[in-house]
Parts: C-alpha cells; sequence; structure tokens
C-alpha cells in the first residue's frame, strides 16, 4: 500500500466526504476538543505572556533595577556615582529623592510616594508632554491619585510631608503644588505615584546637606534587570559606610513570581485538556476500527499488512491533530487579537472595570501573542494524537482477514 493510498483511506475515515458515518463523526467530535483546548490555551497563555510583558517594559521601566540608599551627599566623598557607573552592565546612575507623605485637596486625603528626579523616566514622554522635566515646579501625579483626589491638570494641591532623619528641618512640611500633569500608566504604579523635580523634591523633603540640597541616593539601570541578584554583590563591594543597596525584586519581585507561578500553572492545567482531548482520540478511533471490521478484512484479503493498517489509523491521528490544531490556533491567534476590545466593549457597557491597579498590576488586559508559542502548542497536539493513534492501529492491525473471519463463522 503507497502512501498516497494510506493518506487517502485515513482521509476517507476522518473528513465529511467519507462514507462511514459513525467514523466521520467520531473524527469531527475529536477534532472539536483538539480545537477548543489548542485555541483555549493558546489565548490564555498570550494573556499570562501579555502580563510578562508589561512587567518587563513597563513597571520595570519606571521602577528602578537598584537603589543605593546613601547619606544626603550621595556619597560624593567617595565619588560614589562615578565608581557605580563603571561597574559592568550598568546603562545609568542618577540621583533621587523619595519621601512618603499626603495629598490633600478639599476633603479628600490620599497618600503618596513622591519621587524627585533629575529627568524623566523613559516611558513618560510618550504619555505626557512636559517642557523642560529638571525646571518642573509642579508635580506629576499618578491617574489614580488625580481620581481620588478630583485633580486634573493645572489644579492645586497640598502636600504634607513629615521630618525625616538626615534633614535640617524638625517640623511637619506643608506645600501648595500645582498638579503639572496627570499620567495613566496604567500600572499599580499610579496608585501613589507623585513625580517632580529632583530640586522641588528636595526642598519638600527635607533633606539638607549642608547648604546644598541633598539627595535620597542613586538609582541604577542594567541591560538586564533580572541578573540584578547575581551583580548585586560586585555592586555592594563599591558601596561606603552607611549605604545600602535593594534591587526591584525586593519591591516587586513576589508580583514577577506570581506572574510565573500563575502561567505554569496555567499551562499546566490547559495542556491536561489537550490530553483529555488526546484521549478522546483513542476512543473514537477504536470505535472507527470497530465499526470498519468488515471493511479492514477485505482490505487485509486484497493484501494489506498489519502495518499498512496500523499505518491507516496513525496517519487518521496525525490528520486530526494537524485539522485540529491548525483551526485551534487560528481561532486563539483571533481571539487573542479581539480580546482586549472584547473586554474593554464590556467595560463600558456594564460600567465595571474588570481589571483595576488597587488589586491587580495593570489595569488592561496584557496581550502578548508568539509564534514559538502557536509552534509549541501545535506540535504538542499533533505529537499527542499520533501517540494516542498507537492503540487502535494495534487493533486494527490485529485483525484477521475476511476468509479467516469467514472460517471462524
Amino acid at each position: 500500500m503507497t502512501l498516497w493510498e494510506t493518506l487517502r483511506i485515513a482521509l476517507r475515515y476522518t473528513l465529511a466526504f467519507g462514507r462511514g458515518h459513525l467514523s466521520v463523526f467520531m473524527a469531527g467530535v475529536s477534532i472539536t476538543g483538539l480545537i477548543l483546548g489548542t485555541a483555549l490555551l493558546l489565548t490564555v497563555l498570550s494573556v499570562m505572556n501579555g502580563f510578562e510583558r508589561e512587567m518587563r517594559e513597563r513597571i520595570l521601566a519606571l521602577v528602578p533595577h537598584v537603589t543605593v540608599h546613601t547619606p544626603p551627599d550621595g556619597g560624593e566623598e567617595y565619588g560614589l556615582r562615578e565608581r557605580l557607573e563603571a561597574l559592568p552592565f550598568v546603562l545609568s546612575v542618577s540621583p533621587f529623592v523619595s519621601f512618603d507623605g499626603m495629598a490633600i485637596r478639599g476633603r479628600d486625603v490620599v497618600a503618596i510616594s513622591g519621587l524627585g528626579l533629575e529627568s524623566m523616566p523613559s516611558p513618560l514622554p510618550d504619555m505626557v508632554e512636559l517642557p523642560k522635566f529638571e525646571n518642573l515646579s509642579g508635580v506629576v501625579l499618578g491617574d489614580s491619585v488625580a481620581e481620588r483626589l478630583g485633580a486634573d491638570a493645572g489644579d492645586s494641591i497640598t502636600v504634607i510631608v513629615p521630618p525625616r532623619g538626615g534633614g535640617n528641618r524638625t517640623a511637619i512640611g506643608t506645600q501648595r503644588i500645582v498638579v503639572a500633569a496627570v499620567v495613566d500608566t496604567g500600572t499599580e504604579l499610579d496608585e501613589t505615584l507623585s513625580l517632580m523635580s529632583l530640586n522641588q523634591a528636595s526642598v519638600l523633603a527635607g533633606i539638607n546637606n549642608g547648604n546644598q540640597q541633598g539627595i535620597s541616593g542613586l538609582q541604577l539601570r542594567y541591560e538586564d534587570p533580572f541578573e540584578v541578584e547575581q551583580l548585586l554583590s560586585q555592586l555592594r563591594q563599591e558601596l561606603p559606610p552607611g549605604s545600602y543597596a535593594t534591587t526591584w525584586r525586593m519591591t516587586h519581585g513576589n508580583l514577577y513570581a506570581a506572574i510565573q507561578l500563575s502561567r505554569d500553572l496555567v499551562v499546566l492545567l490547559l495542556t491536561s485538556i489537550i490530553g483529555v482531548a488526546a484521549f478522546n482520540v483513542v476512543s473514537a478511533l477504536v470505535l472507527i476500527v470497530i465499526d470498519q471490521r468488515g471493511a479492514i478484512a477485505i482490505m487485509r484479503t486484497l493484501g494489506a499488512t498489519p502495518g499498512n493498517m496500523a499505518s491507516v489509523f496513525i496517519a487518521q491521528g496525525l490528520i486530526i491533530g494537524i485539522i485540529g490544531s491548525a483551526i485551534g490556533c487560528a481561532l486563539g491567534a483571533a481571539l487573542c487579537t479581539a480580546l482586549p476590545g472584547i473586554v474593554a466593549s464590556l467595560e463600558r457597557g456594564l460600567g465595571f472595570q474588570f481589571l483595576s491597579t488597587d488589586v491587580y498590576p495593570v489595569s488592561f488586559i496584557p496581550v502578548d501573542l508568539r509564534g514559538g508559542d502557536v509552534l509549541l502548542i501545535a506540535s504538542v497536539a499533533i505529537f499527542m494524537c499520533v501517540l494516542a493513534a498507537l492503540y487502535p492501529a494495534i487493533r486494527a492491525a490485529r485483525l484477521q482477514p475476511a476468509k479467516v473471519l469467514h472460517q471462524d463463522l
């Protein structure tokens, strides 16, 4: 039996133009289960990839990879900034001022995390226009902070900052500040973000270094933020007494670990769904073997070998796997493309936000469809279907020619 004849018989038992009604129905059920499993797995996996991508490109673009906390002079006596810039894999070193306080407007009070920088973080210029950030006299508020205060660009708020060690101020600091802009990063950072220029934040926080304005420390950005733990020991050797370093994993590491764990569990769960669909292929092909016993016996009488009959049902499992995974991946890719729009439409129609940054890391459904995932899911589905076809193929190979069946009767 040639390869073309094997494929032609397998296609007759699988597609609608075959004459065996039961075989076509069972093959259709198997293909449908495989389509649903692969489409669902690809969609959910793409969403989890989206969360991971937003963690890398959005949250870690705003959060420093390593924070070196220093005295108000920033380790200037030791040339700390220059020494840190000379370390391998360090892209940039910049001073910052941080403080915790409260923002008040009317009767609304919101806790804020003030942050003063020399320049605006790289993702923000695409979200808001601010001329000469270093000379900014106002504050940039996160969308959630501004919403709870009922404030917009041009409005004034009162910022209250308690006294802190290392400064000359012993009383609570209060200052009236104009909201320069409201930025929506779409992440949990919007819940407390209050961004301002370095000089303004230094005055507001009361950090003084003699007659000069001081800083809270230095922020470092690495080429690969996921290598910070391995490079931390080398960094600590450069720190003078009174300084210490923290990494983004200490503040946002649990979030990243939760995303990775959820991704692994979802992949395991939905892969088992494909396994159930493959098990359905076993039962379907066994029923087809039973239904087509007469046809198999006739083909054996005409000269087909047990290997030929086994190859027919292995080919049928391969066809089911290819058709089911191809349609399922196409359906999953289409669903991934449409999912953000579907969720946004549902939120507008229901007046309810499914993801909120006070609970989730981002306020939208992120989707990252990767070609590697499509190939992997399709390959696994096809392999499992071929594997599932082995037992029915062995049963078909064991059926005897028609003359032997006649003698038994």
